[in-house]
């Protein structure tokens, strides 16, 4: 049997309405409750009358503070001394240094002479005679000799250093060293990539023979040579 309703009893119907009708009531209720303020009544109770005080205001009097003056300085009498004459004082002529007719004329024989400085060191292109080297005493170009024996020497006593081999070291080493008026050699100076090269130059440099000095008017003289030596490796 199927069960029939009536319309204007079903609830579904005006369910949006009921909704709307109850969230407005509610909202209602909540600003009331947060709208609504208390009040104390105030009007028997005594809190006292509020009173100012006095002024406390004074006239204070003017008076007027006088300073002393301060006691006069006594300035004491200034030391006088009697300084004494000063001594005479002899006065420097100074005499004219022209010539005229009444001027003596010295004699040649009183002029001294000053021999020119001596020459400590020439250098190697402007020396008039080049040091030796031993062998090279009959050569007639004893500066050419001199560089031919100075390479040979260098091959002859060049030793690679087992360090530089080792680490791939290798350059040139420039020295300068000077052949004293004795013949020895001296004054060495070097510039190079590494120590280890300069020690072996060095020590190359050291075993130069003693050469016949170099020679500037007749007088021997210091005589600085320039050299490199060159370590590559194979």
């Amino acid at each position: 049997m199927e069960v029939k309703k009536k319309e204007h009893l079903k609830l579904e119907k005006n369910s949006s309405l009921y909704f709307v009708i109850g969230l407005t009531l509610i909202l209602a209720l909540i600003y009331t409750a947060l709208e609504w303020k208390t009040f104390y009544d105030n009007t028997g109770e005594d809190f006292g009358e509020l009173t100012e005080p006095d002024s406390i205001d004074e006239d204070v009097p003017v008076t007027v503070h006088y300073m002393k003056p301060p006691p006069p300085k006594v300035i004491a009498p200034p030391n006088i001394e009697i300084a004494l004459d000063d001594e005479d004082i002899i006065e420097t002529v100074i005499k004219a240094t022209d010539t005229n007719q009444n001027t003596e004329i010295l004699e040649p024989t009183s002029f001294h002479i000053e021999e020119p400085n001596e020459v400590i060191e020439v250098d190697w292109v402007s020396i008039e005679e080049v040091p030796v080297f031993p062998g090279c005493e009959e050569a007639d170009d004893k500066r050419a000799c001199f560089q031919e024996k100075m390479q040979k020497h260098i091959r002859k006593n060049f030793k690679y250093p087992e360090e530089a081999q080792e680490i791939g070291l290798q350059g040139k080493v420039y020295l300068q060293f000077t052949i004293q008026k004795d013949g020895s050699v001296g004054g060495l100076k070097m510039r190079g990539p590494h120590q280890i090269l300069e020690t072996e130059a060095s020590r190359i440099i050291s075993k130069l023979p003693k050469m016949k000095p170099g020679r500037q008017r007749g007088k021997a003289v210091k005589v600085p040579f320039s050299i490199p030596i060159t370590f590559r490796l194979q």
